[in-house]
């Protein structure tokens, strides 16, 4: 029987760490409680929020719908394609923890994204994406509870829409589909992605001169990730804050002008995308604070929860934030996170 309880403390259930509560709110530990949900004479799905980890989230006040944890659990291989196998996860399995399952199990492909917050149904919501490695690579389908039809549905790759940090579920498929389980195509044989960052670097130091495996890239992106990245349970933050700008090549060329050290990355479609922790640090803004909300002091692209940070703090920052980037670089930032209500 599916419980639903009423005026729900959200604190638990967001890693930025801000007060919300619920004025609905239930955990979902099987598919087919979906059916119980969408049967029920008040539900309103225009005002439901399914959540996953609560990692891309900033509640700015009590949401007053209905909330529902996704919090089924499961993990199988369910066939082969070209030589890799079919490998099934259920959306409320822990992101990180599945990284590590895959791993042990003998596949790679998405130990470059080991680490990163959040579940499995929330990784093509927005494409995760770390170290020259994105989730989109690696999926085969998407199996979704279409909320239009009352069907259960598989998107294929192509269905999903991907593009950088962005998918189908943040647009022509928010509020329809709710991700049950993502199907992922993953490799026996180890072919590192190691070209990213200090990626290369760290692994050398680790392995010497052994020929390094999955296990060991993961080990060295959360070698990475943690010197850098407060851990949400410590400090609460919602991982990067604002995605990487892509501009045109004529905008690269301005500031590559004035500022020869940019970091950037050339796209395929002839633009480029550049840092935007970098763009942040040149503002000079590490350990800015407004409130209890503040620039973590060790990488520019987190926001922090330094002491009991309200809605308002956060929202203040991240204005102030894109505001001086802007002034100095002409470029705009787009926060990651769903402010909600938006």
């Amino acid at each position: 029987m599916l419980e639903i309880l009423t005026h729900h403390n959200l604190l638990p259930y967001n890693t930025f760490g801000l007060h919300a509560n619920a004025a609905r709110f239930c955990e979902l530990t099987n598919v087919n409680q979906l059916i119980d949900i969408y049967s029920r004479p008040d539900f309103d799905p225009t005002n439901t929020l399914w959540l996953g980890g609560g990692s891309n989230v900033l509640f700015m006040e009590d949401y007053d719908g209905l909330v529902v944890h996704m919090a089924n659990k499961g993990v199988q291989k369910v066939g082969r394609k070209q030589g890799k196998v079919l490998l099934e996860a259920q959306a409320g399995e822990i992101w990180h923890d599945f990284v590590i399952k895959t791993i042990s199990m003998g596949l790679s492909g998405l130990e470059n994204l080991s680490l990163i917050p959040g579940t499995v149904g929330a990784s093509p919501v927005q494409n995760i994406g770390a170290y020259g490695v994105e989730v989109k690579d690696f999926i085969e389908h998407v199996r979704c509870f279409d909320l239009q039809t009352h069907e259960f549905i598989e998107l294929s790759n192509k269905d999903c829409l991907f593009n950088y940090r962005d998918s189908i579920f943040k647009h022509g498929g928010k509020g329809r589909y709710v991700i049950v389980s993502v199907t992922f195509v993953l490799d026996t044989q180890f072919e590192p992605v190691i070209q990213y960052g200090d990626l290369a670097k760290v692994i050398a130091e680790q392995c010497g001169e052994r020929e390094p495996n999955a296990k060991d890239v993961s080990n060295a992106v959360c070698k990475i990730r943690q010197s850098k990245l407060p851990n949400p349970a410590e400090l609460g933050n919602v991982g990067s804050f604002y995605k990487n700008p892509i501009i045109s090549a004529e905008k690269f060329r301005e500031l590559h002008t004035k500022f020869p050290n940019i970091p950037h990355y050339p796209q395929k479609d002839g633009n480029v995308k550049i840092a935007a922790g970098w763009l942040i640090d040149q503002c000079g803004l590490k350990g800015k604070q407004i409130g209890g909300a503040a620039v973590h002091d060790k990488q520019a692209l987190i926001l922090i929860n330094k002491n009991k940070a309200i809605a308002s703090d956060v929202r203040g920052l991240s204005n102030f934030i894109c505001a001086d980037v802007w002034i100095k670089f002409g470029v705009s930032l787009v926060a990651e996170p769903l402010w909600l209500p938006e």
